[in-house]
């Protein structure tokens, strides 16, 4: 036993550890600076923060020792669990902002949508490792996107749009990574195009469109729906090349940036670390996915390629 722990640590991907331990402590400076700022000193947000850094590295050890290959065989009982905990928080989850998207257990919000995504890439990941399925490329397509949407629909409910979009990007991403002919992608834009021009005019509402545009054009209402990207970008050319220092961002310290703590937390580590700062996590993060595209590289296994590979969108959310 102590042999096969042994081995397995010598064989362990310690790269890929250093970059997440790396990145999660630059938040974790992040956050004790912003609660700095606070007229009342709380370290409410940081002690949660540590509590959760700890529980995901024990999680990250725990499934290493695991076989990937058991995610194959509970697919269906994984993917039934994420319909579960999406209907759940539509009946007991907390309510912020008009989302109805959070568990409240013993005062640590839970967003269930983060889970599901990884449910939604090992659905992905299983149903097109069959190569009986490839070789009927629009059944496949169909029932993959049937599947997709059966999650993204409970997500839309909630509403929250933005998990929902990534959601289907990792549908699309993980087409790409299948190899579907062109033609595929072209017809698919159809029914895309539609769906936005309904989505406009009969489900969006008035501050979900405004915020489509303020993505568009930010400085055309930098005081109303651009405020918070203006502000963002105003912490990020403020931070210069070394940074104003942890514990000395403007923006942040006088709050002019809400949710400083994680939405904006790039914004507050490019004004307190400047742009060496800022290009220090992003190289952080250009490691983590070279490091995985070389795993993906090794791989034989079909299931292991479009699981990894899929990730990658959702890397990218987490770091935009």
């Amino acid at each position: 036993m102590l042999n096969r722990i042994k081995l397995h640590f010598l064989n362990f991907d310690w790269i890929v550890f250093s970059a997440i331990l790396l990145l999660s402590l630059f938040g974790l400076i992040e956050i004790y600076s912003i609660a700095l700022g606070q007229e009342t000193l709380s370290l409410l947000n940081f002690k949660k923060q540590i509590i959760a850094i700890i529980a995901g590295l024990f999680l990250f050890f725990s499934v290493s020792f695991l076989d990937y290959n058991f995610l194959k065989s509970f697919n269906r009982f994984i993917y039934g669990f994420g319909v579960l905990i999406l209907i759940l928080v539509l009946i007991f989850g907390k309510t912020v902002r008009g989302t109805t998207g959070w568990f409240d257990i013993f005062g640590f919000s839970l967003q269930p949508v983060e889970f599901v995504k990884i449910i939604l890439i090992i659905f992905l990941a299983r149903f097109f490792s069959n190569s009986a399925i490839r070789m009927r490329p629009w059944k496949s397509l169909f029932l993959s996107f049937l599947g997709t949407f059966g999650l993204v629909l409970l997500v839309l409910l909630q509403p929250d749009f933005g998990p929902a979009i990534i959601m289907l990007g990792i549908w699309f991403i993980t087409l790409i990574l299948v190899g579907f002919e062109r033609r595929y992608f072209l017809i698919i834009i159809i029914p895309v195009l539609v769906g936005a021009f309904l989505a406009w005019n009969f489900y969006f509402k008035d501050y979900q469109k405004n915020r489509i545009l303020t993505l568009l054009n930010p400085s055309e209402n930098s005081l109303s729906e651009g405020y918070n990207v203006s502000q963002a970008l105003i912490a990020i050319g403020s931070g210069g090349i070394t940074g104003r220092g942890v514990g000395f961002g403007s923006q942040s310290q006088l709050k002019f940036l809400p949710e400083a703590q994680n939405d904006f937390i790039f914004s507050v580590i490019s004004e307190e670390l400047g742009f060496l700062g800022t290009g220090l996590v992003l190289l952080i993060y250009l490691i983590l996915f070279w490091r995985l595209l070389m795993v993906v590289r090794k791989q034989k296994d079909d299931f292991a390629i479009f699981y990894i590979g899929s990730h990658g969108l959702d890397f990218y959310s987490n770091v935009y």
